[in-house]
């Protein structure tokens, strides 16, 4: 089987854009990526694509009515958060079987406003139990609770996840949010879910990003080795049965299967990985996955966040993007946008926010559902 290679990758800058199409915004991220490889549309022998709102609507096959439709089979794909991870995996998974050479991968999504996974229209009002706990605040905030009752985690030591990520994004040109955000600032925002302030929640934003897939023999034929990124592994999840108290989703199993199978895959530990792009959909979760990831032990990632760790130029950077909480979430966009990142590092093209020396990177995504992909990533030359 051959090994994998992303050779061209890009994504436009989150935002919001009500006058665009989600194709348009999403032939514009593949066109950016295509670029970046020096390659066209006429060179790809497939398409994936990842949506999640408009799934129904081939957006992949309508992106091509953009770029370019060259007949080439399309794959469209919806996996809650994990649909763009799950796009570039399809994409991953047809060069390794030895089917194609050369593919793209996009991943897009056109955002509404307000709380995701709230109860309304036919579904009706959630069963005793459930009562107020459908919406994603109110999903991750009973998780961070539970990690405080069983770690003595702080609200203070979640707020700082928030200080951090949108200090990273003040580096990040394609973020949609570029601002600072003090500790008291961000523990004096509106309340969410206690203890997610408005801060402390992702955004909900317009975007795309997409991936150029190839073979090792492609990449040597192509001479694109130099700024060539070998996905060592790509590992995608879901929840096993476990007996537990089904009220408050399980957010934690899946990501730490994932990544147990990952290091395997890839034949390293985290020790190995210098910087992660994580699912930080709340700051409450990206504590959490701190010790799903294995980056510290259990109850150690309130220390973690203390001491800098997780900060440019502490001992393993977490989301130097900005991540989900400042870069923004485009649900379908942001597995990709996650390889977008930290490709753009393993490359030493990250400019200010760059992790110096940056070897291998991970990326990890998770819906609830469930479906948790992840990703490890090394610099090929």
């Amino acid at each position: 089987m051959s090994d994998v290679y992303i050779v061209g990758t890009d994504m436009i800058k989150f935002g919001r854009f009500p006058e665009r199409s989600v194709t348009n915004i999403g032939a514009e991220s593949a066109l950016l990526a295509l670029e970046d490889a020096g390659l066209t549309i006429q060179d790809m022998e497939a398409l994936y694509c990842g949506n999640l709102g408009q799934a129904s609507a081939m957006v992949g096959q309508r992106i091509l009515h953009e770029i370019g439709q060259t007949g080439v089979p399309v794959v469209n794909c919806a996996n809650a958060c994990a649909t763009g991870a799950t796009a570039f995996r399809e994409g991953w998974m047809s060069i390794k079987a030895g089917v194609n050479d050369l593919v793209l991968a996009v991943g897009v999504e056109q955002m509404g406003k307000g709380l995701l996974g709230g109860a309304g229209g036919k579904a009706g009002i959630p069963k005793e139990g459930l009562m107020g706990s459908a919406t994603m605040p109110a999903v991750f905030a009973e998780a961070g609770m539970e990690h405080a009752r069983n770690h003595g985690t702080t609200f203070e030591q979640f707020a700082k996840v928030s200080v951090k990520n949108h200090h990273h994004s003040t580096m990040n040109p394609k973020a949609m949010y570029q601002i600072e955000t003090p500790l008291e600032t961000v523990m004096n925002a509106e309340m969410i879910s206690y203890p997610n302030t408005k801060l402390m929640c992702s955004v909900n934003v317009d975007g795309s990003a997409a991936a150029v897939l190839s073979s090792e023999k492609k990449v040597k034929e192509l001479g694109l080795m130099k700024r060539a990124v070998k996905v060592r592994a790509s590992v995608l999840t879901s929840d096993p049965w476990q007996e537990r108290d089904l009220i408050m989703p399980d957010v934690n199993s899946c990501t730490r299967n994932a990544a147990k199978a990952a290091y395997e895959m890839a034949g390293v530990g985290p020790d190995d990985i210098d910087l992660v792009e994580l699912h930080d959909c709340f700051a409450t979760a990206e504590i959490l996955h701190y010790e799903n990831l294995g980056l510290c032990k259990d109850g150690e990632a309130g220390k973690m966040i203390d001491e800098g760790a997780t900060a440019i130029g502490g001992k393993i950077p977490v989301n130097c993007s900005g991540g989900l909480l400042s870069k923004g979430h485009p649900l379908g966009a942001t597995g990709i946008a996650n390889i977008y990142e930290v490709s753009t590092h393993l490359r030493g093209e990250a400019g200010a926010r760059q992790v110096e020396g940056a070897r291998m990177g991970m990326t990890h995504v998770i819906g609830l559902g469930s479906a948790c992909a992840i990703h490890i990533l090394e610099k090929a030359a």
